[in-house]
């Protein structure tokens, strides 16, 4: 256990083994690349001169290091080539046939103090471990793909890994340049036990056509900073993985959202595994390739939802940030728009939270002090919804309770001219709750705005059976004119982005509550391993605990899934008044100001 990791054979040489071994070539490992097809090796040595080739033109490693790490890579075709290994990580594809065989392979092959690492994300390393005549120098080293670009690596121990083992791999991963977090043995590990519930259940929605792939995938990215959305996701994992991880966390779990949806399995037995088959989800250029092409189910490029009703003033009900930002955008946009509040104060207050905003604008160069004027002078506050005779559109952001929105919007019913349109903005309630408390029910919408509304592109529209088709082109004309991406979604819990990510965040506070990892472990696992801005701890004390609580209480009592109950730990952090940042603590202590 003591040799240095200097020789390092990758076995496998698909998209994650050519990626590991990039990694160690340039980090000054010397790698045997193992793959029983000659053309997959031949592919893994071509994409490495690629990526030096690149690296070059970037100026970011000279020709000579260039040409020293392609001398530190040869491929083979025989197993037999790893005896010479200090180390051997294997990439075969996932399935315990596959993965045993290699093990029992390499006992007669390796010196006995040689490492074997399995890069499985879904199946049992202690499982694989027993296939060794020495389970005690088997673990997991689970990277991430583009291993060039991401930074986690999970060390996975079973009860049978000796230390030094864990601590050797540990080494060589802080040696790449890598940020390890060392984790149990259990399918999925972190990222992938939280990741792969999400992919999953946006998979289901899809398939329930509650919404299109381009929006479910359009929301996640712009609702909450990803850098793939959920479907576009799966095509590049593959979607026959997804189902084989996903079959692993359910075996284990019990928990129906794991249960990989019908879709997955229609996909992956038709062949259709996403980019490497060429089409998934989508449909791409060639197989392997990363770009898109049309197909029978990509929209129209022009709207097709019929003409609009004419908007020209808006009104925006309530004085809080949110509502102060959505009157912001309307009025930049060009509208005339009504603030009201309860009060003269209270509405006066707003604008100049406006006022503010618009000021950081000007001194940051995003706008002049010239459209700053212009944008003040289109805001009107008011103290009384009386306001809104005359306006077109009306948009309520107050406090989100079922029945202070829908006395509000009894209130728009009267006061509100024939044929304004009504919307809630609303992120968790029943849109036609407030649209019954009106008597023209089919002039109200669902307008869910995302904090901060100046800032973020994302407007959730969503109709209910009762929206009249002009209602719901109209909104979306608004929502082009005012510079924000429309996605379409029906009137239940969550829409599309809460439904996908407090499940998510809900699975987080359990893997805490059963000591699986920490916090920190977490929070870094889902930044470095999916690209996430913020880990899922720190978002919730951001977000609130109590606001988090109270949507996931709605899902749960919407969908009745049990996995979707709300985490004891969580009650109980918002029993004791804990509810993140706002309070100074939550899952963390903040400083108070």
């Amino acid at each position: 256990m003591d040799t240095p990791l200097s020789t390092i054979a990758v076995v496998g040489l698909g998209t994650m083994g050519t990626g590991i071994a990039d990694v160690l070539a340039r980090a000054g490992r010397e790698v045997i690349g193992i793959d029983v097809s000659e053309a997959a090796a031949s592919r893994a040595t071509a994409a490495l001169e690629a990526s030096t080739a690149r690296a070059v033109s970037r100026e970011r490693i000279t020709e000579e290091e260039r040409r020293n790490v392609l001398a530190r890579f040869r491929t083979f075709t025989d197993l037999q080539a790893a005896a010479e290994a200090d180390l051997v990580i294997e990439v075969v594809p996932e399935s315990y046939e596959a993965k045993q065989e290699v093990f029992r392979a390499l006992d007669a092959i390796v010196r006995p103090d040689t490492i074997i690492a399995t890069g499985t994300n879904a199946l049992s390393v202690t499982r694989l471990a027993a296939e060794s005549q020495r389970p005690e120098r088997v673990l997991g080293l689970h990277f991430f793909t583009p291993v060039q670009a991401m930074k986690l690596v999970e060390v996975v121990s079973s009860v049978l890994t000796a230390p030094q083992a864990v601590e050797a791999v540990t080494s060589l991963a802080l040696d790449l340049g890598k940020e390890p977090v060392a984790v149990g043995d259990r399918p999925g590990f972190v990222a992938d036990g939280l990741l792969f519930g999400y992919l999953n259940q946006a998979a289901a929605m899809y398939e329930a056509k509650y919404a299109s792939r381009e929006d479910i995938d359009a929301a996640m990215k712009l609702g909450c900073g990803l850098p793939m959305g959920p479907l576009e996701l799966l095509d590049l994992v593959g979607i026959d993985t997804a189902r084989t991880v996903l079959e692993a966390m359910y075996s284990t779990s019990g928990d129906r959202l794991h249960a990989p949806a019908p879709i997955l399995k229609q996909l992956s037995e038709a062949g259709l595994t996403g980019r490497k088959a060429g089409r998934g989800f989508y449909t791409y250029e060639a197989p392997g390739s990363a770009a898109k092409v049309r197909d029978g189910l990509t929209p129209p490029e022009a709207a097709t939802a019929g003409a609009g009703r004419e908007v020209r003033s808006v009104g925006v009900a309530g004085s809080g940030t949110m509502a102060s930002g959505i009157a912001e955008v309307f009025a930049k946009a060009g509208y005339d728009v009504v603030l009201a509040a309860r009060s003269d104060e209270k509405a006066e207050t707003a604008k100049a939270r406006i006022a503010k905003s618009l000021a950081r604008s000007v001194d940051k160069g995003r706008m002049t002090a010239e459209a700053r004027d212009e944008t003040l002078a289109r805001i009107t506050p008011a103290g009384t919804l009386d306001a809104f005779a005359d306006v077109d559109l009306a948009v309520e952001a107050v406090a989100e309770d079922l029945a202070v929105k829908q006395q509000l919007f009894g209130t728009l019913d009267k006061v509100c001219k024939p044929g304004a349109v009504l919307a809630t903005t609303t992120s968790s309630l029943p849109v036609v709750a407030c649209a019954r408390a009106t008597s023209r029910p089919q002039d109200v919408i669902g307008m869910h705005f995302f904090n901060p509304a100046p800032a973020m592109k994302l407007v959730e529209i969503v109709r209910t059976v009762l929206t009249a088709d002009d209602v719901h082109a109209t909104v979306r004309e608004v929502t082009a004119k005012i510079r924000k991406h429309p996605v379409d979604c029906g009137d239940r819990a969550g829409f599309i982005v809460n439904a996908l990510l407090f499940p998510y965040l809900n699975n987080a506070v359990k893997m805490v509550e059963e000591h699986y990892a920490s916090l920190d472990d977490i929070d870094a696992a889902m930044k470095l391993g999916g690209g996430y801005p913020m880990g899922p701890f720190e978002l919730l004390d951001v977000v609130g605990l109590d606001v988090s609580l109270a949507i996931e209480q709605v899902l749960h009592r919407e969908f009745r899934e049990p996995g979707l109950a709300p985490a004891p730990l969580l009650e109980h952090l918002v029993a004791a008044g804990c509810l993140g940042r706002k309070t100074g603590r939550g899952f963390r202590e903040y400083a108070r100001r």
